[in-house]
């Protein structure tokens, strides 16, 4: 088997991802396991997106690389009572080969309780495959419910790593602001309010303390983690700033002589307001940053947990991913439904506007399809279990949304190149400042009526190496790049999540942003811009036939044809009565028509072209045949041994939504296009019909691709709209392929974009969520490295020489928490958003399109 055969793709929740390093971080320490060839991480879902060997890649090895580098892999958790235990030689098989499948990280067998709980990763070993090699050994085993419905190890982690920031927050916040009052109490009137020993250097001291050791430890210990392997992050920034300042305060404190400032330079207040803004700008981040995905968490929250299935005629509750394809289950009003599958016996109405986004319940009997996670209104019923686990639409949806996340939008290079070597960048200029400030602008520019913004400090007694000192600390808590890592994913997130709620699927964020910049959408016809059932309206006879004798003849010739013209002609056959016998023989000639034997008469049955290619003249019949096409119809002729008979047309319904969709387009400024297999006048009538720019015609199916290029190669950025099985190549070729009408069955499609709805104005909706996307990561990267630009030289003592004050480490703290929160603030803007076609629409009045050409689509 070659190495790409063998190559799987899964995703893990890592944890402590702060900023673009860490990113680089983690993909670097998972592409040292043997057997992953690929790691893409993603700073706002904190998830990494992994290809790996099976064979020689394990998780246990991940997990191993991400903890000695500091990261935690989110894991699922499983308890299981297992039954034919022995001895200590079961448990140790049972570890053993449990413990050998690569999505499981660790395994423990309890002997005395018969229970084993399993950490692994469900993406890479479904719980399923564990089970089955239990029972493979000859043992028994479920799983423990109890409680069940309550896990979610992705929300535990989030809520974990929240309250672990909130008791931090809480901790440096009091203590904080009691080091800051005892700051300020010789100030001011504070003398009269404050007592003095809240100023005392001792006081302080040991107020700080705890601040800088409890939390603020974590610093430290990233910082250290990541040193120890040669890697560097925001957090080595943190520990060096904070380290500095309170490093300086304790020896000014015990030992003023030694030349860092004296007894006036212990800046306790700005090792602990820096602690706690920067731990309040990481509390911030995690609250914030949960919300920016809460789209797809509402999609995860659809799916059920338990079902209720049919065991030996009895109904027992089990965990829905423990459904096997043929359980039949039950369902009862007011549940989920739990997995997609067939009714078999009841009625109900179902509500589907989980995934579909339509609002009416929809009525389910025997026989009808229902889907995972939608839910039952009314009445209750059985169905057989037909998608289970990840091959559910819900569960398909949820991965392609997740994989969007997962990927990266072009402009984002850009900020991951910069912000990946930031820190190393920032400690060089760190370095540079304090050598700059120690050798010539302190001798150039100190005053002894110098201070620190926005604080009553004077520096009188501040030495040159203390100056220095102060001034690079300032610049590397001001330079932290975490708003430029959390620019563009975090954007990415909250757009796909957003369009996931329309019924609009993206593939990758680069779909994204490719479709926020295109010139050109192109619709193909039928079942795109009309309802693709096309219907008999004229039949026009030759001399010496008559209507019944043409509308005969051309039903028996479509009878083994499956094109929508044909069924629209035996159709109206049946409708009038009309005796169907089968063709002697059959032959489609795609793009032209079909061609039949019947009672040894040869029938033709297509287009002009067809009948010209078998030299059939057609004068008598052309004027009629110019005017039907006028009107917007599809004209097939039909001749009979040789000679015309008449003339059929046949039209299809607009879509209710065509006209107004292709006016929104014109008013987002995009050109519009029609591609279809009909004659140019008849092709022109629907696109006067519809405000069409630009018609494509008599283009057979495989050269659709074609017409794209060649819009292509005149500069333009083009995306194909058509139903994703028959326009394959084309949607491929776009550079956005649009896939319209897909229903639940998601993972077939070859588009770009998926749109689950048979909705046109879903294509406009996908094109105003794509551009509001990259409008909010341009916003973002604006604001980030905006923020970047101007806070560096401010840092590094930029306006000194003009007002003698200096930025303090504290408040470089509060504006780089202000910068990232100001980035997730705007990022949150897009769960507010609506695309303009979805505030409100008339509806339309249907009508007359001409059908597509026979053996086109």
């Amino acid at each position: 088997m070659s190495d790409s055969a063998r190559t799987r793709k899964a995703s893990l929740s890592v944890g402590g991802m702060m900023c673009a390093s860490c990113v680089a971080h983690v993909e670097d320490a998972l592409k040292t396991v043997p057997g992953v060839s690929s790691a893409v991480a993603n700073l706002a879902t904190g998830k990494v997106s992994i290809e790996f060997d099976p064979a020689t890649a394990s998780l246990a090895a991940m997990k191993k690389a991400l903890d000695e580098t500091g990261y935690m892999p989110s894991l699922d958790f499983a308890d299981l009572r297992i039954t034919g235990m022995k001895c200590a030689s079961c448990v140790n098989n049972i570890q053993t080969a449990v413990g050998s499948l690569p999505g499981v990280a660790a395994v423990n067998v309890n002997l005395a309780t018969g229970t084993a709980r399993v950490e692994y990763a469900r993406d890479i070993t479904p719980l399923e495959t564990v089970l089955k090699v239990v029972r493979d050994l000859g043992f028994s085993v479920e799983e423990r419910v109890e409680g069940r419905e309550h896990l979610d190890p992705e929300k535990e982690a989030r809520e974990r790593e929240i309250r672990r920031q909130r008791n931090n927050l809480i901790v440096a916040g009091i203590l904080g602001i009691l080091v800051m009052v005892g700051m300020l109490q010789p100030y001011w009137f504070f003398p009269s309010i404050i007592p003095a020993f809240l100023h005392n250097k001792i006081v302080l001291f040991l107020l700080t303390t705890p601040i800088v050791f409890g939390p603020g430890r974590q610093f430290f210990v990233n910082s250290w983690n990541g040193l120890k392997r040669g890697l560097t992050d925001m957090n080595l920034l943190y520990a060096t700033g904070i380290g500095a300042a309170y490093g300086i305060a304790v020896v000014n404190t015990f030992w003023p002589d030694a030349g860092f400032g004296g007894e006036g330079a212990t800046f306790y207040e700005a090792a602990a307001l820096l602690t706690a803004f920067i731990i309040l700008g990481r509390y911030l981040e995690a609250v914030t940053r949960g919300r920016t995905s809460e789209a797809i968490r509402r999609l995860m929250k659809l799916q059920p947990r338990m079902a209720r299935v049919l065991r030996e005629g009895k109904a027992v509750e089990i965990p829905a991913e423990d459904v096997q394809v043929g359980d039949i289950l039950i369902v009862r009003p007011g549940e989920s439904v739990p997995v997609d599958g067939e009714v078999l016996e009841g009625y109900s109405s179902v509500d589907e506007s989980m995934i579909t986004g339509e609002s009416i319940p929809v009525e389910k009997k025997e026989g009808d399809q229902v889907t995972g996670g939608t839910m039952n209104r009314t009445g209750a019923f059985r169905f057989r279990a037909t998608r289970v686990g990840r091959d559910t639409a819900l569960a398909k949806i949820i991965k392609l949304v997740e994989d969007a996340q997962l990927t990266r939008a072009p402009i984002q290079r850009i900020a991951d190149r910069v912000a990946g070597n930031f820190i190393l960048g920032v400690h060089v200029l760190a370095l540079v400042v304090f050598v700059f400030w120690f050798f010539v602008g302190y001798g150039l520019w100190f005053v002894p009526e110098s201070r620190l913004i926005l604080t009553p400090y004077l520096l009188t007694g501040m030495g040159v190496f203390g100056f220095a000192l102060l001034t690079s600390i300032t610049v590397l808590v001001i330079s932290c790049p975490c708003a430029v890592g959390l620019a563009t994913p975090s954007a990415v997130m909250a757009g796909s999540g957003k369009a996931a709620e329309h019924g609009i699927l993206f593939k990758g964020a680069d779909v994204m942003e490719a479709a926020a910049g295109l010139h050109v959408v192109v619709f193909d016809k039928t079942g795109t811009l009309t309802r693709g059932e096309p219907s008999l309206t004229d039949i026009l006879p030759g001399d010496g036939f008559d209507e019944n004798t043409v509308l005969r003849m051309a039903a028996v010739a479509e009878k083994n044809s499956e094109h929508p013209l044909g069924e629209a002609v035996i159709r109206a056959a049946r409708e009038r009565g009309l005796r169907l016998d089968d063709a002697d023989s059959f032959n489609a000639v795609p793009g032209r028509g079909v061609e039949a034997e019947y009672e040894g008469r040869t029938i033709l049955l297509g287009n002009r072209k067809f009948m010209a290619e078998r030299s059939i003249s057609l004068d008598g019949m052309m004027a009629n045949s110019g005017k039907l096409e006028f009107e917007g119809k599809t004209v097939m002729f039909v001749a009979l041994d040789g000679k015309p008979a008449g003339l059929i047309a046949v039209a299809d319904m607009l879509k209710e939504s065509s006209a107004a969709a292709v006016r929104e387009l014109h008013r987002m400024g995009l050109r519009v296009a029609m591609i279809t297999g009909d004659n140019r006048r008849t092709a022109e009538a629907i696109a006067r019909q519809v405000g069409i720019d630009q018609v494509l015609a008599e283009v057979l199916p495989e050269d659709k691709a074609g017409e794209v290029l060649k819009l292509q190669s005149e500069g333009l950025k083009v995306a194909m709209v058509g139903d994703g099985i028959n326009d394959a190549p084309a949607l491929a070729r776009a550079d956005v392929g649009i896939a319209i009408g897909s229903g639940t069955d998601v993972a077939r499609e070859t588009g770009h974009v998926i749109l689950v709805k048979d909705d046109i104005m879903d294509v406009v909706a996908a094109l105003q969520i794509s551009r509001q996307t990259l409008r909010v990561i341009k916003q973002n990267l604006f604001w980030a490295f905006g923020y970047n630009i101007l806070a560096i030289p401010l840092g590094a003592g930029l306006l000194y020489p003009f007002i003698a004050q200096m930025v303090s480490p504290e408040l470089a703290a509060l504006l780089m928490a202000t910068s990232s929160l100001s980035v997730t603030l705007n990022t949150l803007r897009m769960r507010g958003f609506v695309p303009s076609v979805r505030k409100g629409s008339g509806v339309k009045t249907p009508r007359l399109a001409p059908a597509q050409q026979e053996g086109s689509s």
